[in-house]
């Protein structure tokens, strides 16, 4: 049994008017085809839902115990319609993100301005370890992952990964400090300096292709951290100089601000991509996908100098 909702609307118009013609007028159909429709309804039901008198059209008893459901199901319909028009057109919708360390710093900011724009789409935030990034992508606990290239050396095939920016290396040294008097540094300079550096991935990702000799002095630093907020503090106390990436604008801003230097890392120059992650076989919504476009802009816009590490010797 197929009841559509043609047969319903016309099983509605005709007990309101009561007459096969004025509902047909209103539903913008011949008098034959409003009647066939109910006599479509009628047939797939088995039930008579209109007494037929040469004179008068009027519901039969299980026409009238049946128009309230009749009534009910095109409401929810009508329903369901506004709701996938409101989730289309951005009236309404949720997104949810995870993000590893570097990129969880930068996130709220892009979140806020998204939000001015977007004020019915609400965005969730879940920062973890970039071990766990791509789990809770794969495991479609999230909608899109933002992290480092380390996440994606382990992608499956059913994880799609775009670019979002890309950021060279750094050293922060206080004003006082003889590498500060250079313009760029190389990273043999870094020899039998103490230094600050962050553990796990950072660390794995900053050494690789360097000389085995600079690679295990970052390897050995005398100072290992968790967060880059307490590296760049213990530079400004003296205890040494740290690695860093310029992961966002208000980072250069700090250095600046307190008596620190900056200077690109070169002999290479060493980059750090970023990407966002999300499912392949996975269709993202309407406010998922005007998120990841609003990103990509963001990004764009607001991290063009920071590709390039000639704009990052802060004095």
């Amino acid at each position: 049994m197929n009841i559509s909702i043609r047969q319903l609307t016309a099983f509605i118009k005709v007990a309101d008017n009561g007459s096969f013609t004025r509902a047909s007028e209103q539903m913008y159909l011949t008098q034959s085809a409003v009647s066939g429709l109910i006599k479509e309804l009628e047939t797939g039901l088995g039930i008579v839902l209109f007494d037929r008198t040469t004179r008068q059209l009027s519901l039969s008893a299980v026409g009238r115990h049946l128009l309230p459901q009749a009534r009910r199901i095109l409401n929810e319909m009508q329903l369901f319609e506004n709701e996938a028009s409101s989730l289309t057109s951005l009236a309404q919708g949720q997104v949810r993100l995870a993000v590893s360390q570097f990129a969880a710093s930068s996130l709220p900011a892009v979140i806020a301005q998204f939000a001015k724009e977007y004020p019915n789409i609400g965005v969730s935030l879940l920062d973890c370890s970039a071990e766990n990034l791509l789990k809770h992508v794969q495991d479609i606990e999230v909608d899109l992952g933002v992290g480092t290239e380390l996440g994606f050396i382990e992608t499956e095939d059913d994880i799609g990964a775009d670019l979002l920016y890309k950021l060279p290396f750094c050293v922060v040294m206080p004003d006082d400090h003889a590498l500060a008097q250079k313009d760029e540094i190389t990273w043999q300079e870094l020899l039998d300096i103490p230094l600050i550096t962050l553990q796990g991935p950072f660390l794995e990702q900053v050494t690789v292709e360097l000389d085995d000799s600079i690679a295990a002095q970052i390897q050995q630093a005398r100072y290992k951290v968790n967060f880059m907020s307490t590296a760049l503090e213990m530079t400004r106390q003296g205890f040494g100089i740290t690695l860093c990436l310029p992961y966002m604008p208000e980072v250069i801003d700090w250095v600046s601000a307190n008596g620190l230097q900056m200077r690109p890392l070169t002999q290479p120059i060493k980059m750090r991509q970023f990407f966002i992650y999300q499912r392949a076989s996975r269709a993202l919504s309407p406010a998922t996908i005007a998120f990841k476009q609003f990103l990509q802009t963001y990004f764009a816009t607001h991290y063009h100098d920071l590709h390039q590490p000639e704009t990052l010797s802060i004095k």
